[in-house]
Formats: C-alpha cells, sequence, structure tokens
C-alpha cells in the first residue's frame, strides 16, 4: 500500500481513561480485537476489524487527561511544511512535527474555528489497512461554527477541490482530492449547544446501523442523532460512554436522490 495523498484521511486515533472500557466498548460496537500495547509508545494500542489495522486507542499523557476524543489524520508528504501552511492560514499547531520511531511522523493541530485534527507523514505506518468495510474507517466531516474561515483554511492546507450541496436547509460542503470526495464540512445551527466546539466527526461502517446503535446504547453511549437513512446509507451520531463523539453507517442501506452539488 502506498502513502496517500496528500489531504486524505489516513488514520485515527482516540484517548481514553478507561483504555480497556474503550475496547470492550468498540469491541462490541464494531467488531474490533486489539494488539499488544506498546509501552515505548505510550501504551499505544491499535485496532483491528478482520486482521486490518483500522484505528487506536492510548490512555492519556499526564497531563493530558480530559475529555476522549476521536482524532482524525489527515496525509501529508512533508509534516514540517504542512505545519507551516496551518500556521499561515490561521490555524495553530498544537503539537510540533515529531517523529514515532520508523512509523513516520505526526503533527497536532486547530483549525481557525477550533476543530483538531492530525497531520501523519507515513513510514512504515501507512494509515489505514482497510476502509468502508464492517469496522473501518469509512467517511468524516468537520462540524465548524465558522464556515467561511473553515473553507478557507482547507484549501489552503490541502489541495483540495470543494463543492458545495445546492440546498437551501443545509450549509453542507464536500471536498474532493481528484475524483475522490474525501471529506465533509457541516455548519453547526442552533442544535448544537454553544459549549459544543467545532470537531471532526469520524464515521466508521457497520452492517447494520439500528443493530450497532443498541448494542452502543445499551453500553452506556448516548444516541444523538438519527439513525436516518440517506442517498449515502443508514447512519446515526453517538458518544461513548467515556464521551468521544463518532458515527456509525451502514453505507449497503441507502434511500433519496444523490444531493445537487456546484463546485465553489
Amino acid at each position: 500500500m502506498a502513502a496517500q495523498p496528500e489531504g486524505t484521511p489516513c488514520w485515527a486515533d482516540a484517548m481514553f481513561s478507561d483504555v480497556e472500557g474503550a475496547k470492550s466498548f468498540y469491541g462490541a460496537v464494531l467488531g474490533w480485537t486489539f494488539g499488544e500495547a506498546s509501552s515505548e509508545y505510550g501504551n499505544y494500542t491499535q485496532a483491528y476489524a478482520n486482521g486490518k489495522a483500522v484505528a487506536a486507542v492510548v490512555p492519556p499523557m499526564p497531563g493530558q487527561e480530559g475529555q476522549s476524543a476521536w482524532c482524525l489524520y489527515f496525509a501529508s508528504p512533508d509534516a514540517a511544511a504542512t505545519a507551516t501552511k496551518i500556521r499561515d492560514n490561521g490555524g495553530e499547531v498544537l503539537m510540533e512535527p515529531m517523529r514515532v520511531g520508523d512509523f513516520g511522523t505526526m503533527a497536532l493541530a486547530r483549525d481557525p474555528a477550533g476543530a483538531a485534527f492530525g497531520v501523519w507523514q507515513a513510514g512504515v505506518h501507512e494509515g489505514f489497512e482497510a476502509r468502508n468495510v464492517p469496522g473501518a474507517y469509512c467517511w468524516a466531516e468537520v462540524f465548524t461554527r465558522d464556515p467561511a474561515r473553515t473553507d478557507a483554511f482547507l484549501g489552503a492546507v490541502f489541495p483540495y477541490r470543494a463543492k458545495q450541496v445546492e440546498d437551501d436547509a443545509v450549509d453542507f460542503r464536500i471536498f474532493d482530492l481528484g475524483a475522490d470526495a474525501v471529506l465533509g464540512r457541516m455548519r453547526m445551527g442552533d442544535e448544537f449547544p454553544p459549549e459544543i466546539p467545532s470537531y471532526v466527526n469520524v464515521y466508521f461502517t457497520v452492517e447494520d446501523c439500528d443493530a450497532a446503535v443498541k448494542t452502543a446504547t445499551e453500553r452506556g453511549a448516548v444516541l444523538r442523532f438519527g439513525p436516518m437513512s440517506s442517498p449515502f446509507g443508514r447512519f446515526a451520531a453517538l458518544s461513548d460512554p467515556q464521551g468521544a463523539a463518532f458515527s456509525v453507517i451502514d453505507v449497503t442501506t441507502t434511500e433519496g436522490e444523490l444531493p445537487k452539488l456546484r463546485e465553489v
């Protein structure tokens, strides 16, 4: 597998104060199995779907305890150069590019509207080993209170082309790399409490959305939205028992017509 094109969502991980609880929850909901914790790298533990690496969980480092959240990483051929572009376009570099053994180089950042994300320059670890299959990453959306700043930032940092959904009821944009749609952007409306900051929402694929929601809520998750059918699949938004937001989607159950898009 070759390193992903610049700007491709390529990996996801999350810090959990209760790592064993997170493993039990996501094992039940997404069918994940887990590798050995790497003590050399802060007990970083990879998650697998049918033997393919799809995500990771890790305990917080001292001083970083707090709200659990999924972090989505975007591929970069040069993490240092991407960090410079992030700063030059109004973003904040939260963690300078750091080499992680021979796995690659990572950085953490925040866009001008406050959504946190990661940057990954691949070494031997090139990212997701599977996508769009049960248990694996499928899609992500940046939920933002300031779409104009987020749109300008994303387009300046990564080589995206943007298309706007033509729908007066929703402000939604899709970012493409080549012929592939790789990221969505949703304006946060009044339905989001003001204390919820801008964030990146990660979707994981499931065989049956309703069954996944039932399992998740029985194990302490909070259902935030859905399940709802769409042209892209049947999906729902959840917060896991430790507060990390994520979504599940069954891409085989679709309903309705695809939205009309215009290039912007």
